[in-house]
């Protein structure tokens, strides 16, 4: 083929994923050329609603899709994480990049760090899984959402409108955001495990271009893929949609692949939690292995609760 054109959100953040594909493609096969095809999609036009409100995080990826299948764009890339675990017919993820740091990363003008907020300061974030785990360490803090694009969350932060916000550690470096910002705190993984994907980019493509395929190859890590995979077995299996605070991740340590997740309410009280682990050559059941011993523990009941607690007045900042 001569020309790959590659569908992508117009965002700052996903056109630097977009053309660093781009790179990496032309690198390997010099003979093709690679344009974009920018779109806006109406995760980033709703900015002040939630994202379980609007239809979750597949209006990150629907228009994309509907570009790949209307032959207006062979591939597409996403942030991993907001790919849902539903690919539509005549579509698949084929590749899957090398993930970066999963980390979260806590940023602040006046704190030095999370243990340092005083009793009722206010942290913001969109995310119900980071209010789970935060809520969880430091119940005494209040959680107000924080809508917007990575600039418009930072203008806010800098304004005072909160005292600290949270927000994924990678994203920020890739745009090299974090340099004006007088306190950075990178949280642990043991503080603040991350969702399905995180730091990881999506390659989609058309089922039936074989060509494609062989394309994208380049791109796939397979320990990524393999991590990755798991991690959406686990969400596909346990049934948790855009409103449910849920966390999960993958380790893979030699020959020992660990899978642990958290599922909770959004104000921290209630959590069940559970770690599980194999070799490699036996681990590709372990994100349905963990999600079916996590139901059996009363998960499918917590969740309910939880989807049911997330927007309601004890929680007016969600909205």
């Amino acid at each position: 083929m001569d020309t790959l054109i590659i569908a992508t959100r117009a965002s700052d953040l996903a056109l630097w994923q977009a053309y660093h594909v781009k790179d990496r493609i032309e690198s390997a096969f010099p003979k093709i050329r690679v344009e974009l095809n920018k779109i806006t999609s109406r995760g980033d036009k709703i900015l002040d609603k939630p994202l379980a409100l609007i239809g979750g995080k597949g209006h990150f990826t629907k228009e994309l899709e509907e570009e790949m299948l209307a032959g207006n764009a062979h591939i597409a890339v996403h942030s991993l994480k907001d790919v849902p675990t539903y690919m539509p017919d005549g579509l698949e993820l084929a590749a899957i990049t090398e993930r970066a740091d999963q980390s979260d990363v806590f940023l602040s003008h006046t704190y030095p760090s999370l243990q340092d907020l005083p009793k009722g300061a206010v942290v913001g974030t969109t995310s119900l899984r980071r209010r789970m785990q935060l809520l969880s360490i430091r119940p005494d803090l209040k959680v107000k959402d924080l809508r917007g694009n990575v600039n418009t969350r930072l203008r806010k932060l800098a304004e005072g409108q909160y005292d600290a916000i949270i927000l994924a550690y990678i994203g920020l470096a890739r745009l090299d955001l974090l340099k004006d910002i007088p306190f950075v705190q990178k949280l642990p993984l043991s503080i603040m495990i991350p969702p399905m994907g995180q730091a990881a980019l999506g390659i989609q493509i058309v089922s039936d271009n074989d060509e494609v395929r062989e394309v994208v190859k380049v791109l796939n890590d397979e320990d990524t893929f393999l991590c990755s995979t798991l991690e959406r077995d686990f969400i596909e299996k346990i049934g948790a949609g855009c409103s449910a605070p849920v966390a999960v991740n993958v380790t893979i340590d030699g020959e020992l692949v660990q899978i642990k997740a958290m599922i909770g309410y959004p104000d921290g009280s209630k959590i069940l939690e559970k770690k599980i682990g194999a070799s490699r050559s036996s681990s590709s059941q372990l994100g349905n292995l963990l999600a079916k011993l996590m139901l059996d523990e009363g998960a499918m009941k917590i969740l309910k609760e939880a989807e049911s607690m997330a927007f309601k007045e004890e929680m007016p900042d969600r909205i």
